[in-house]
């Protein structure tokens, strides 16, 4: 009788660093319980193409960007009223959206911090104005050429995206922490 063993696959970096080290020291700085730790519920990212009524081919690239840089199909986003000074009808196609979770959401996550924020010209930190109320944070990208996963070509027709990472939090503060222990660099706020 052979034995079968399982192969584990390993889990990606920052879920990794999160589980084992961050969390831990999370809950002594901020003086919470362990489950009050802030946590990454789901990162979202989105292109909006207001021109793409006009142009199809804006579509078709801003899906194989969003493909290609999260690993998952995107789903296309509807206007949901019309508005006639822009031409715009209810049902019309006006971008693209992926939600990551789980592994995936870590991973884009990493590749975020570590490979994208570095290559931006005079990059000087992440803004600490873009979190919302609840503890969320956005970033926003004038152009996809910085993401290392896109060719020169599929780069041609260029178009921004919008990252959004939700994050559990108490506090906005405590989502700020999380965000710094996961390696954002953010600006030194001014005094």
């Amino acid at each position: 009788m052979t034995k079968t063993v399982k192969s584990k696959t390993s889990a990606p970096r920052l879920k990794q660093q999160y589980s084992t080290k961050i969390r831990v020291e999370l809950a002594k700085e901020l003086k919470v319980n362990i489950n009050q730790v802030p946590k990454l519920r789901k990162i979202s990212v989105n292109v909006g193409l207001g021109k793409a009524k006009d142009d199809k081919k804006l579509l078709q690239v801003a899906e194989n960007t969003l493909a290609k840089i999260t690993g998952q199909k995107p789903v296309a986003t509807t206007s949901r009223m019309s508005i006639a000074t822009f031409k715009l009808r209810e049902g019309n196609k006006i971008g693209m959206a992926v939600t990551l979770r789980g592994d995936k959401m870590y991973e884009f996550l990493d590749r975020v911090i570590n490979i994208v924020m570095p290559r931006f010209r005079d990059f000087h930190g992440a803004s600490n104005e873009s979190f919302d109320g609840q503890g969320n944070y956005s970033i926003g990208f004038r152009d996809q050429s910085v993401f290392p996963e896109l060719t020169f070509e599929e780069t041609a027709t260029a178009h921004g995206l919008q990252v959004n990472i939700v994050i559990d939090a108490d506090n906005p503060n405590h989502a700020k922490e999380l965000l710094k222990k996961f390696g954002i660099p953010f600006m030194k706020e001014r005094k």
